[in-house]
């Protein structure tokens, strides 16, 4: 027997973000149970202008009981592709089958809209205030296409494995090439002298925040994000800007000079914010270890997140059509 919950018991809608629903958006975020502080506007927003912004609120009895950061190109909706990932946000108190017809209601929106198709990258568990597996399960019964897989090294905070020998040697080495380190505001340093020279050089990118948009952004998030540097005497030689979630330590830059085998100075910066940062949280993530959507693992970052005491998770990327709303009524006893 196919049914969903109750219709008349509730009624369900899905509109456009707009700016006049900051406020909302924000509180609504703030408290939900798989999200963290990229998905405030103040952090969605400032990159308004690379991507146009298409994020969607998801009412149940005219409450805000979902949302989906996103961001449209052409008919195709993606989750957001200005953030590290994405997810369809629930609070604490959302149950299964509501948020089953919260997301069939998004997708029958965005389908009516004329969008056919949404790229959803999901949150990584590890993320999460509280199990918040529901997308996952949406998606698989809409028949959704896999499409990445990533490997990020974690460490899990309850279980931490020491530095193996080779790491220990690098934090003696900088202790003893008499190096120190500090949290301080010094962004303009660890971009110009280290992190932009360093991308251009390897990969001739440039850091995907610019050092204006890192400042603004450590400005209106100051206990988020935090800059580490490493300093030998006066001289930067190497350092990190690190993003902290509820659960979560997450450097999101790290980088050093052409010393930073010899001084071992990426193993001390790295040996302080795993140890630093920890008090309040569960798990420190490396970031990806994979190329290739997933296909291709560099072994030499493995190789090296591993010796710290890192481990897998995996972070997955699925294309789902929005007209496989209809898909979403389930066999329920």
């Amino acid at each position: 027997m196919k049914r969903t919950p109750n219709k008349s018991e509730a009624t369900y809608k899905a509109i456009r973000y707009t700016a006049n629903h900051k406020d909302e958006w924000d509180a609504f975020v703030a408290t939900a149970k798989n999200a963290t502080f990229l998905f405030q506007r103040d952090f969605m927003d400032y990159h308004s202008d690379r991507f146009e912004d298409h994020s969607v609120m998801v009412y149940k009895d005219d409450a805000l009981y979902a949302v989906l950061p996103a961001n449209i190109r052409n008919d195709a909706l993606y989750s957001h592709q200005g953030l590290t990932y994405g997810s369809f946000v629930l609070q604490e108190k959302a149950k299964l089958l509501y948020a089953l017809e919260a997301f069939k209601t998004m997708l029958q929106f965005l389908s009516e809209n004329k969008i056919t198709s949404l790229e959803i990258k999901v949150i990584p568990t590890f993320y999460n205030k509280l199990p918040a597996d529901e997308l996952v399960y949406f998606l698989y019964k809409a028949e959704a296409q896999l499409i990445k897989r990533d490997v990020l090294m974690v460490i899990d905070y309850d279980h931490q494995l020491r530095f193996q020998k080779n790491r220990r040697e690098g934090i003696n080495k900088a202790k003893r090439n008499g190096l120190t380190v500090r949290v301080d505001s010094n962004f303009e340093g660890f971009w110009n002298e280290i992190l932009i020279p360093n991308l251009n050089k390897k990969h001739g990118i440039d850091p995907v925040h610019s050092l204006d948009e890192i400042k603004m952004l450590a400005k209106r998030f100051p206990k988020q994000i935090q800059q580490v540097n490493v300093y030998k005497g006066d001289t930067l030689v190497a350092g990190t800007t690190v993003f902290l979630t509820h659960t979560t330590i997450h450097p999101q830059y790290v980088s050093g000079n052409v010393d930073k085998n010899s001084f071992g100075s990426l193993d001390l910066a790295y040996d302080f914010i795993i140890n630093h940062f920890k008090e309040d949280k569960r798990y420190f993530d490396f970031n990806i270890s994979s190329e290739e959507d997933g296909k291709v693992l560099n072994t030499g970052l493995i190789f090296w997140k591993e010796s710290c005491g890192a481990r897998a998770f995996t972070a997955d990327n699925y294309l789902i059509e929005t007209a496989s709303y209809n898909k979403l009524s389930l066999q329920l006893k």
